[in-house]
């Protein structure tokens, strides 16, 4: 019980301090490590030409690596620091689970593409949304920027909140890192592109199992989040059931049908990447289009998602302290 009551106040502590002062710059980044030795070993590994079960067997190798060296250098520093004092042991955890939550840069990403388009105008906003998503965003039309952030909010909750902070339960710094490794292998070498459909195979299909369980999980947060913000829950559940599965990730889907079906609004639906259209099936009905207030709305369900989850983890600390104090007496 000891091990899960630390496990749990890290978990909570590292919500609170992402929420706080989220990645401040000057302050070193595991995942900007990660990200490097990724490129690292795509240069010196990855050859275009390869055939198929050679680029798979290449990426395996990466996945492997990544998550490998990630794990153990985390587990190392936690060792070493724990072994200097338990107190600093506990801090270097609570930071580095807090370097792989994301709840205060999603929301400040989606507020400031928000402002751009209030203060600035659409030129500014296409900018603002630029740095968020991978799709061409030089001619989107204001309902289009407004789809593209509140799916990232809506898709991002898991991979950027949830997902770390079970992870974080299970095994502290060590696990959280291992899916932060994950995570930033499927962004950077997913199989999207064409590049790499083979050489990151393992990498995507890696970070999907990963998430399937944090995905569902969020469906009760998101349930209680849309409810506490006034969205319509009913249409939340509408578009899950018949739209999620339609999504080309079997998680992703499940975040955003939902907020989709409790904004009223419809995701998905043609994107274009360095040119070329791309086709997503899309989520929720259009019962009217994409307007400003919707990344606001998108934002409150996310920081709601957030509190309940990080409220779900305090009142689970407490009865668990309760429950020892009982048991000594």
């Amino acid at each position: 019980m000891h091990v899960i009551l630390i496990h749990i106040f890290v978990a909570a502590a590292a919500l609170a301090v992402d929420r706080l002062v989220g990645d401040p710059q000057w302050i070193p980044h595991p995942v900007v490590a990660i990200g490097r030795f990724i490129q690292w070993f795509e240069k010196h590994f990855y050859r275009v030409g390869a055939a198929p079960w050679q680029q798979r067997l290449v990426g395996f190798a990466l996945t492997l690596s990544t998550t490998v060296l990630a794990c153990g250098t985390t587990w190392c520093v936690v060792t070493v620091c724990s072994k200097i004092s338990s107190w600093l042991g506990l801090a270097i955890n609570i930071w580095i689970c807090s370097t792989t939550i994301a709840w205060k840069g999603l929301r400040d990403a989606g507020r400031a593409v928000s402002c751009e388009l209030v203060e600035h105008g659409l030129d500014s906003a296409r900018t603002a949304v630029s740095r968020i998503v991978g799709r061409d965003t030089d001619h989107l039309s204001e309902a289009e920027v407004v789809r593209a952030t509140v799916e990232t909010v809506a898709e991002n909750l898991v991979d950027a909140v949830v997902s770390p902070v079970l992870f974080t339960l299970i095994g502290g710094a060590t696990l959280a890192i291992l899916y932060r490794a994950a995570n930033t292998l499927d962004s950077m070498v997913g199989y999207r592109s064409e590049r790499y459909r083979w050489f990151g195979f393992a990498s995507a299909r890696f970070d999907d199992v990963l998430n399937y369980v944090p995905a569902r999980v969020a469906t009760s947060l998101l349930s209680g989040a849309i409810a506490c913000t006034q969205g319509d829950l009913r249409g939340a559940w509408r578009a899950l059931v018949r739209d999620a599965r339609k999504h080309p990730s079997p998680n992703s889907g499940i975040p955003e049908a939902m907020v989709a079906g409790a904004l009223g609004v419809q995701l998905g639906g043609l994107n274009y990447y360095g040119g070329i259209p791309s086709h997503r099936a899309t989520m929720g009905e259009a019962r009217r289009p994409c307007v400003r207030r919707d990344i606001e709305r998108s934002v409150r369900i996310l920081d709601a998602a957030c509190w309940m989850l990080t409220g779900a983890l305090v009142t689970a600390m407490l009865v668990m302290i309760l429950i020892a104090r009982t048991g000594r007496g």
